[in-house]
């Protein structure tokens, strides 16, 4: 096992991943951000919210690294040429929309934190961040990837939940809607590219019933993870979930809060309901 992650094998069609919730920081970051700030970035607890999953025979992937060191669910071509001191020599996405995030400051590797704060004051080296991607991006997919091969392997389907955290309210930074005050949860599956669109509506229908507010891909879509791992056509279904985190947390001092029980007792019956759900039968 990577130092970088948490890969536990699962035996049903399930598996959920984290890669935003690692707090472990390493030495060779070199960032100048203060970490109070710079730990804003974290869907901060997100592993705790699922830590139920394993022993229901879910796979489970963790990042333990932090997203602003090296992002998981960006690809390794949303690269910012202008953190470099030297020019980058791989490829580099073109697309306005894909870019989208990097002109923000929000690659693979971050320039600024949520709020617009640049977490460096130094160039970085074009091998650094090649060990970071060779260290951390490459193990990370590879565990994900392994995860869901071996459960549409076993039961011909899959269903994959990319699991995150957002803020009450986004930050200018943070997204393309700066200032947006977020539902309870965000449920993205690229337009019904990267799942089924009953499952997707399962979802939100599920969590509705539990009393919360839910959005359909929007203003999440869901990035990389659930892009190139889920391929409906083929049974597997990957889809993009976003919690509020104003229901578990305090988003200033980090700290979980007594919503936390209610809110896992709801992912919980969530993940027992796609147990149970064979999305092959589905009614569109």
């Amino acid at each position: 096992m990577t130092p970088f992650l948490r890969y536990l094998p699962g035996t049903t069609p399930l598996v959920l991943d984290s890669p935003h919730s690692g707090t472990a920081y390493p030495d060779d970051f070199g960032h100048a951000c203060e970490l109070q700030i710079l730990r804003r970035a974290e869907d901060t607890h997100v592993e705790k919210l699922y830590d139920f999953a394993p022993a229901l025979g879910a796979g489970w992937v963790e990042a333990f690294f932090p997203r602003s060191y090296l992002d998981a669910n960006r690809d390794t071509t949303e690269i910012d040429v202008s953190l470099f001191d030297e020019p980058w020599p791989k490829a580099v996405a073109t697309d306005a929309r894909v870019m989208g995030k990097v002109r923000l400051g929000k690659g693979l590797v971050w320039r600024t934190t949520d709020d617009g704060v640049p977490i460096y004051q130094r160039k970085l080296g074009v091998a650094e961040v090649q060990a970071r991607i060779a260290r951390c991006w490459e193990p990370y997919h590879a565990a994900v990837a392994q995860a869901i091969d071996s459960a549409h392997q076993r039961h011909g389907y899959s269903i994959h939940l990319n699991c995150h955290s957002m803020p009450a309210v986004a930050s200018s930074h943070a997204t393309e809607f700066p200032g947006e005050v977020h539902a309870d949860f965000v449920i993205g599956n690229r337009d019904g590219s990267t799942s089924s669109g009953p499952l997707a509506r399962l979802v939100c229908a599920h969590l509705e019933n539990r009393g919360y507010s839910v959005s359909l891909n929007h203003p999440y879509k869901g990035v990389e993870l659930v892009r190139r791992y889920g391929e409906p056509l083929q049974q597997r279904h990957s889809i993009q979930v976003e919690v509020n985190r104003k229901l578990y947390m305090d988003e200033q001092t980090l700290e979980m809060h007594e919503g936390a029980v209610p809110l896992k007792a709801s992912l919980q019956s969530l993940v027992q309901l796609l147990l149970q759900t064979d999305p092959r039968k589905l009614q569109s």
